[in-house]
């Protein structure tokens, strides 16, 4: 069986951060077109991670016109995850787009559609759900040790930890803030966790108190290279905050926190850690410490228990030490191959777009928005 052809759209830090060296080394797999505005960068991947032949553009469209490629990884600033998507798989190619899958709604349906239509494959890049407390905790829930679940709590909040790279704090290119950033991804693995998806009416608040006011450069904020930082507060024009109440139609609730800057004391998304709690008719457990905390009653008696050992979760790149396989990748690449399934499925990471979308329409007027 012939390799499968796999193109990268956009060379930039999520590209050499998860995908790139998550894909390198995979059996059966050839990264052989990489493309990218900056023409430098798609060099640099091609040279570092692609066949001896892979292929450089600075147009997707003309990388999208090989009928060699099998599949491609969007990798693009979030206004152009649509566009890029619909057009690949227009061209016939399965798609690997990275989160949030769109930044607006109407934008998602639209690659709903495009997927449907073409009856390619289209999933979205929530790594969070492969990280190790996480599947833990799935598992807890799966095997009903929580009973009915009827509230939870999405929470990454970071202290300082405004991104000072690439176009994070453009709400032209990005749509949002850390809502639409790292708030997706807490948000996504509770829904997961909770296998509900079915909303009923959405409240939140975004909040531009911080992101422009604080003096960057004497915040004593560390990337997560452990380096000191800054950003442009001038230019910034994105929340620095947000909070949404999401109400689900069996009644279930849902507190999503999500924050780049924000005055308290505990930061924590210091190392990288969103989390959940979720709170049942028989228990309770929360993924706060890195691993599954489960509250629950033992011999009449109520319990703290902690599920399986300590192991932080992983991003190809983000951590020092050798990298572990990819199971994202990994899972991507059988189902391209018809040997498994999609993990993330487009129709989930669509109800985390809309309900994304829903806290900042819930912001400008005031008001509830019903599903």
């Amino acid at each position: 069986m012939a390799n499968l052809k796999i193109g990268f759209i956009g060379c930039g830090g999520i590209a050499n951060q998860k995908h790139l060296p998550g894909m390198k080394g995979m059996e059966g797999v050839d990264l052989c077109a990489f493309c990218d505005l900056i023409i430098e960068r798609a060099e640099k991947a091609a040279k570092e991670y692609g066949t001896p032949d892979a292929k450089v553009y600075t147009d997707y469209k003309e990388l999208l016109a090989d009928p060699t490629i099998d599949a491609v990884h969007v990798l693009t600033p979030n206004i152009a995850h649509c566009e890029i998507t619909v057009a690949a798989l227009e061209a016939g190619k399965h798609v690997l787009c990275e989160k949030p899958m769109a930044a607006t709604p109407e934008d998602a349906q639209k690659m709903l559609d495009a997927r449907d239509r073409t009856g390619k494959m289209l999933t979205i890049g929530y790594q969070y759900r492969h990280f190790p407390e996480n599947q833990v905790a799935k598992k807890v829930v799966d095997e009903g040790l929580l009973g009915d679940i009827y509230y939870a709590e999405a929470t990454y909040l970071r202290r300082r930890g405004v991104p000072t790279w690439g176009v994070f704090t453009d709400k032209s290119k990005q749509g949002g803030g850390p809502l639409i950033d790292i708030g997706t991804h807490c948000l996504d693995f509770t829904l997961f966790l909770m296998n509900n998806y079915d909303v009923d009416y959405v409240v939140g608040t975004s909040f531009e108190k911080l992101g422009r006011i604080l003096d960057a450069e004497h915040q004593g904020q560390v990337n997560w290279m452990g380096k000191h930082d800054t950003w442009n507060h001038e230019t910034y024009d994105v929340e620095d905050s947000a909070v949404g109440f999401i109400k689900m139609k069996n009644g279930a609730t849902i507190v999503l926190r999500a924050a780049w800057a924000i005055n308290m004391a505990e930061d924590y998304g210091a190392s990288n850690s969103a989390f959940t709690m979720l709170a049942g008719t028989k228990g309770g457990l929360d993924t706060k410490e890195g691993r599954v905390r489960l509250n629950h009653v033992v011999a009449s008696y109520p319990t703290i228990s902690w599920v399986g050992n300590k192991v932080a979760g992983y991003i190809p790149g983000f951590s020092q030490g050798p990298a572990p396989k990819s199971k994202e990748h990994e899972i991507w690449v059988k189902a391209l191959k018809g040997e498994g399934e999609l993990f993330v499925t487009a129709d989930q990471a669509f109800v985390v777009t809309k309900i994304l979308d829903a806290i900042y329409q819930s912001s400008k007027t005031g008001k509830p928005v019903y599903f």
